[in-house]
């Protein structure tokens, strides 16, 4: 992928007939694509073109199929295809709240030597610089 540095007018001119966005309502990088809109003071125009995917999963296969002219989707998901290139804009973090994610072990999974051994592999150095690779920030 290429690195697009002009999102910001992109968005601003509203060029495109349709961009992806998971839904606010239930998808944290939903709230975090609104959060963005909301701050560049597109949202209003931008409104008649969204088409909102169900999970952040749905939403990068409108973009990758070209359902969606652009999309806000995962960095993961991005560094993760293997399709056909496109270009990307790192969005400034300062235009969102932070998303948290964690990991847990449920109390079914209590007994489970498995995921006790996942959930120490997770906070291994080998693991935080997978989940760095893939554009998380880890803690």
């Amino acid at each position: 992928e290429s690195l697009f540095t002009e999102g910001e007018s992109y968005l601003k001119r509203s060029d495109f007939r349709h961009l992806a966005l998971a839904n606010p309502k239930t998808a944290p990088y939903g709230l975090a694509a609104k959060q963005v809109m909301q701050h560049l003071g597109v949202m209003k125009s931008i409104r008649p073109r969204l088409v909102k995917g169900d999970s952040i999963a749905q939403t990068f296969q409108f973009v990758a199929t070209g359902n969606a002219d652009a999309g806000f989707v995962a960095l993961a998901q991005i560094k993760a295809w293997q399709g056909e290139s496109g270009t990307l804009w790192e969005i400034p973090e300062s235009y969102y709240a932070p998303i948290d994610q964690a990991a847990v072990l449920l109390n079914r999974g209590q007994d489970n030597p498995a995921a006790h051994a996942f959930l120490d592999f997770l906070k291994s150095e080998e693991a935080k610089q997978l989940i760095q690779a893939y554009g998380y920030g880890v803690e």
